[in-house]
């Protein structure tokens, strides 16, 4: 069983396209799962580069709609349609995502070779939109001009981790293998009952991954992602622009960073920088005033937990 937690940046910076800097889409794999988060313009070039491949993505989380994180999307879903795609596709966001991609293949005369389903969202209490025998997502409700969810993804906890060498030398039966995983004691042929905790090992710790979007500053977001792995935080602008951050609805690093240290996470990710800023180490060198396990989200950067 894998336990790593890999996150490719397809893009992360904020409002419109640069030559070299894509709005925000990003692919999080976890436990054997590919999901991609947000899908702005250009995503489907960005997966080709990063070589990711299309027919392992069957879930897409989008959290508003703004164009910036979501103007990709009827792209994507073509592409897969000319790629002879039959696997279904899951298309996850606010109330509308599936009006606007409907209408846009209603007026194309569009079709899908494949299923396509969509979970539309309006809560605004933390939801579970996924959830299967390793892996649950949960919105983060966030704090935008419009409605916005990020995304918590969480692994279950995994079955027990065999000690061959204790169940060899009692000559316990392969049948009896996956019992023990899943937790069982054994009772042997002489009426012995041997626990659990003599003949496994705890498995790895479950890791997580909390997508927080375009949003200002919410302390609340910190109690939702406790000790979280991985908290990918926006931070459109530095501190010296924080007087923007109320009219635009978006956060500084050092805010980000204050949700990281409150939630006590093991990394943070910063990323949707404003385009006016040259140096991305400004952000990553505020941030770690606060919080010191900072990484720079960059197009094409890879981090793997």
């Amino acid at each position: 069983m894998s336990t790593s937690l890999t996150v490719s940046i397809l893009g992360c910076y904020a409002a419109a396209p640069g030559a070299f800097k894509n709005p925000t889409s990003q692919v999080l794999e976890i436990r054997n799962h590919l999901f991609l988060i947000d899908c702005g313009e250009g995503t489907q070039v960005a997966l080709r580069r990063n070589k990711i491949k299309f027919v392992r993505i069957k879930h897409i989380f989008i959290s508003h709609l703004h164009g910036d994180h979501f103007f990709g999307l009827m792209g994507v879903i073509m592409t897969f349609s000319l790629l002879k795609r039959t696997a279904p596709l899951t298309i996850y966001g606010p109330v509308g995502i599936k009006e606007v991609c409907l209408l846009q293949l209603k007026l194309t005369q569009g079709f899908t070779s494949y299923p396509l389903h969509f979970k539309e969202l309006k809560s605004k209490e933390p939801q579970v939109v996924y959830e299967d025998d390793v892996v649950t997502v949960t919105t983060i409700p966030l704090k935008h001009r419009i409605y916005t969810n990020g995304y918590y993804f969480q692994e279950k906890v995994g079955p027990r981790k065999l000690d061959i060498n204790s169940v060899l030398n009692l000559n316990i039966d392969k049948a009896y293998f996956n019992k023990i995983k899943q937790g069982g004691d054994m009772t042997l042929d002489d009426g012995t009952v041997v626990s659990n905790s003599e003949l496994t090992f705890d498995p790895p710790p479950p890791k997580s991954y909390a997508y927080c979007s375009d949003t200002t500053y919410k302390p609340a977001i910190a109690d939702q992602i406790q000790n979280a792995t991985v908290l990918y935080h926006e931070s459109t602008f530095l501190d010296s622009h924080e007087h923007l951050c109320k009219v635009t609805g978006h956060s500084t690093a050092k805010q980000a960073a204050s949700i990281a240290k409150q939630a006590n996470v093991a990394n943070l990710i910063l990323g949707h920088y404003s385009t006016r800023y040259p140096d991305l180490n400004a952000f990553k060198e505020e941030a770690q005033t606060i919080f010191a396990n900072v990484h720079l989200a960059d197009d094409g950067n890879v981090f793997t937990f």
